[in-house]
């Protein structure tokens, strides 16, 4: 008796965070689907045109939104950021520098700078 390979497959929701997409703007057949390993590496490999417009336009997840902004997701909610935003709504908001923003990018600037300072001094431990 042969053995059966089944490919391991994930829920669409966590093929959405693997590629950086918000779920709800994906299509229909995406969301209500299964994604196998090898399917999402194809997706990643040579993107459809639906991947790359909603990479390229949003809406896009938080943890994009805040990368985007250059703070943290905790950041975003501080700020009351808690939908997606689409690209033309962080330039905007890019633009438009509210003081959350700008207290959140130094925030985020401080701890960037912690890290590494930690990192580097653990390198001269080691």
């Amino acid at each position: 008796m042969t053995a059966q390979h089944n490919p391991q497959t994930m829920k669409p929701a966590t093929a959405a965070k693997k590629l950086n997409v918000y779920l709800p703007a994906t299509p229909a057949e995406f969301q209500e689907g299964v994604v196998s390993r090898s399917e999402l590496a194809a997706l990643q490999a040579d993107p459809p045109e639906w991947l790359r417009e909603l990479r390229r336009t949003g809406p896009h997840p938080r943890p994009v939104v805040a990368s985007k902004l250059g703070v943290s997701i905790s950041g975003l909610a501080r700020g009351g950021v808690a939908e997606a935003l689409t690209t033309e709504q962080i330039e905007a908001l890019k633009a438009e520098n509210p003081e959350w923003l700008q207290k959140e990018r130094a925030t985020q600037a401080e701890t960037r700078k912690e890290t590494a300072r930690i990192k580097a001094k653990n390198a001269e431990r080691d």
